[in-house]
């Protein structure tokens, strides 16, 4: 099934905002295609929820990929899917599961560099895991697997005390490992969404939140891409 992937990656680079409609099951995947939405994403945390579980890979890979292939045969719409971390230790796993997810027609991805351990997140060391995204990209790569890759940062999310300078450094180490765009939840302040869009090479997508400044100053300050979220 194809993927998609070019038509998707130029919606995330064009000068109109992608807004990106989070789905948790096929009629809610329908109910955004019937509304003109240029693309869909899981949210991993309504998908859970749906299944009875917290948020935080809860269910398992197998668990989450079913409702994944409902979806993708039901819509016609680039679709996106929310990894969390990746459901894998290793950059071997999670790329096995991205091209699992390829063979159904999905678009891109989402992968986060925070983990829930016993009920609590907490963020990862940057440098590991900019590792780990670069042996990711070169692995999908050699197999010739076209996926886009959005990075989600969560440093905004846990409400990090110097959560911009965690931002930025992550950009600076994020972008040259080969992946297509950047996410950072939760962040609302205008000034700190400018000085990462202007430190990024690749689309910046933020969130839907209590105190997101409006489209037309997202779109003012080179944001990209809008998630709805769970």
């Amino acid at each position: 099934m194809k993927n998609k992937f070019k038509e998707f990656s130029d919606l995330n680079k064009e000068n109109e905002l992608l807004l990106i409609g989070n789905v948790w099951n096929v009629q809610s995947a329908r109910v955004f295609e019937q509304k003109n939405f240029k693309a869909i994403a899981t949210s991993s945390a309504a998908v859970a929820e749906t299944l009875g579980y917290a948020d935080g890979q809860g269910m398992s890979f197998d668990e989450y990929l079913f409702i994944i292939k409902r979806i993708a045969s039901s819509v016609s719409i680039p679709f996106s899917v929310d990894m969390e971390a990746g459901y894998g230790i290793s950059p071997t796993e999670i790329c096995n599961n991205i091209i699992m997810l390829h063979e159904l027609g999905i678009s891109g991805v989402n992968i986060e560099d925070s983990i829930v351990i016993d009920g609590k997140r907490s963020i990862v060391k940057a440098e590991a895991f900019a590792e780990t995204l670069r042996e990711i990209v070169q692995l999908l790569n050699a197999g010739n697997i076209k996926m886009f890759i959005n990075f989600r940062s969560d440093a905004f999310l846990l409400g990090l005390s110097d959560a911009l300078e965690d931002a930025l450094a992550r950009v600076k180490l994020y972008q040259d490992t080969g992946i297509h765009g950047l996410f950072f939840p939760c962040i609302t302040n205008i000034e700190d969404i400018r000085k990462i869009t202007e430190n990024s090479r690749l689309p910046v997508n933020v969130m839907c939140m209590p105190g997101l400044p409006d489209f037309n100053q997202l779109k003012e300050a080179a944001v990209k891409r809008i998630s709805i979220g769970p």
